[in-house]
């Protein structure tokens, strides 16, 4: 990958969820690429020393950060040491989550307040802490880790897709609050397919089988080649693959649909044939020793993977789409009209 103009050849980052998965994908991804310094943030100290020990062999800098994104005042701190150590933070890439798979019904108030903490005000906390040092300085560049359910919900998964909706509304205010102040800060989010991450082993679960992705599984080093490419070209929204624009156009063009086919589809489709392991360990508020690794046990098949139109260009074909809906039900409409006379 060729350095664009985006951000310096060797720019400062910090990146949340750094442990394992997209996060980790992501900060070797910026050393190999850009030999980047680095704010790893996640829970786990010693994952994350792994991890500062790979993108150090791959070219870049890190310093080990660990702490929870749920507190806003260690993310403060940390980026304070992150500036203190590498100089100005040019990207801040939020992609720290925590999930619970199961119904409705079965989530306790506890498991929603804590998904909600992380993955919803976690990214918002880490917004504010990078806005901090970003618009004084009127240049820097925020990068969302989103997901195709901010738009469209699935069954089984409702803390999770609360939180990701959550947070796109909030980057929605705060996309017209830049444009008002004609800053020189950039905010991208990129909404991701299935990724196969550790995230489907350590999740808290409370469903009878084990979980899995659904759908075109994509692996993290792809999303994480995107996720840079993204920073330094920063638009408002970029979504990855086929499967992310089918679930976010669909919805907005046949919802009661999407209800149903999900409803039919995406039960069954969440779980494999094994059975869940009951009381097993998962990492709703602690770390999981010995699980931390870019990628999950789904194997090694290669899906292509291509940054799909942005979401303006694709909201215009839903736009187009839908006032063709309307017109073709107007002109049935008034076609029946006369005979209801």
């Amino acid at each position: 990958m060729q350095p664009t103009n985006g951000l310096p050849h060797s720019p400062v980052v910090c990146i949340t969820g750094a442990s394992a998965g997209v996060g980790r994908a992501t900060a070797l991804a910026f050393a190999a690429y850009r030999q980047a310094s680095i704010g790893l943030i996640a829970r786990s100290a010693d994952a994350l020393e792994e991890v500062k020990a790979e993108v150090e062999r791959l070219g870049g800098r890190a310093l080990v950060l660990p702490l929870d994104v749920a507190d806003p005042d260690a993310l403060d701190a940390a980026a304070d040491r992150v500036e203190e150590a590498f100089g100005p933070i040019d990207a801040w890439i939020n992609v720290a989550m925590v999930t619970v798979f199961g119904p409705v019904h079965a989530v306790t108030p506890k498991e929603l307040k804590r998904v909600t903490e992380v993955t919803y005000l976690g990214s918002a906390y880490g917004i504010q802490t990078a806005l901090r040092r970003m618009r004084p300085r009127d240049v820097g560049t925020i990068l969302q880790v989103g997901s195709a359910l901010a738009y469209r919900s699935i069954p089984l998964q409702s803390a999770y897709c609360a939180a990701k909706h959550a947070i796109t509304g909030f980057i929605d205010s705060l996309h017209s609050e830049l444009i008002h102040e004609e800053s020189g800060v950039k905010l991208t989010t990129v909404h991701l397919p299935a990724v196969n991450t550790p995230q489907f082993d350590w999740a808290r679960s409370h469903m009878p089988r084990r979980a899995r992705p659904m759908g075109t599984i994509f692996q993290p080093e792809d999303i994480a080649r995107a996720i840079l490419h993204a920073a330094e070209n920063p638009r408002r929204e970029y979504w990855l693959g086929w499967s992310a624009m089918q679930a976010i156009l669909g919805n907005f063009l046949a919802p009661a649909f999407a209800d149903r086919y999900l409803a039919d589809n995406a039960v069954d489709g969440q779980m494999t044939d094994e059975r869940e392991t009951p009381g097993r360990p998962d990492n709703l508020f602690h770390p999981v020793d010995g699980l931390h690794r870019t990628r999950g046990r789904f194997g090694l098949p290669h899906n292509t993977l291509r940054l799909a139109a942005p979401s303006a260009a694709a909201r215009g074909v839903a736009v187009a789409a839908g006032f063709l809906l309307a017109g073709g039900l107007g002109f049935a409409m008034s076609r029946m009209t006369p005979r209801l006379r």
